[in-house]
């Protein structure tokens, strides 16, 4: 009579004393992919929507066609806080000085000129309250915030306000987004949309 083997549980990393710290992300064996550190805590990726997937290319593309030579668009890539915080904003747009090695695996958060975070039902609290407030702590000048409503994008613009170092909402965009800062950007937001369903009038 065979035995089943047992199945073997899941070995997760114990968090040392104090928690994990931004060096952690790049040495700790089986991580998985766009893993981030918020406040010495590691958080995994959910599986991404469609939306989520097609404004990230979106946005990634427009702006790296739009942003001037001395400025980089990267998607999906680490920040440095501080110490214990380490996110991964969608896209970043970042100073060209700063990109120094292909084999690199973070910027520095005062490099980036803006950060953009397209939500998903799993990531609404920390894009709508906990990464706004550390990048605003960082200085990160400007935050876009892309939602999903009912198929379509919204984008929630915000730019640092120096005398609180909070963010101040500068506009909230639906089908077009118009702005001057960081670099003049003009986009066509129902892009994003399926073709399909931008080619429903319903």
């Amino acid at each position: 009579m065979s035995i089943e083997p047992e199945a073997s549980e899941p070995r997760w990393a114990v968090p040392p004393e104090g928690g994990w710290t931004a060096d952690d992300l790049d040495t700790l064996p089986n991580l998985p992919p766009h893993t981030e550190l918020i406040d010495g805590s590691l958080v995994f990726v959910s599986p991404q929507t469609l939306f989520h997937t097609r404004a990230v290319d979106f946005l990634n593309w427009q702006l790296q066609s739009l942003a001037p030579p001395e400025l980089e668009v990267v998607r999906e890539f680490t920040i440095d806080i501080d110490r214990y915080n380490r996110p991964e904003p969608d896209v970043i747009v970042i100073g060209g000085d700063v990109i120094q090695d292909p084999n690199q695996t973070r910027f520095p958060a005062e490099s980036v000129r803006l950060a953009i975070e397209v939500v998903s039902p799993e990531s609404r609290s920390r894009d709508r309250e906990t990464k706004p407030v550390k990048y605003a702590r960082a200085r990160i000048p400007h935050y876009w915030r892309v939602e999903n409503h009912d198929g379509r994008a919204v984008v929630y613009v915000f730019e640092l306000e120096p005398a609180t170092g909070a963010y101040t909402s500068t506009g909230i965009f639906h089908d077009r987004m118009k702005v001057s800062v960081p670099f003049p950007v003009d986009l066509d937001l129902t892009g994003i949309t399926p073709r399909r369903r931008a080619a429903d009038p319903q």
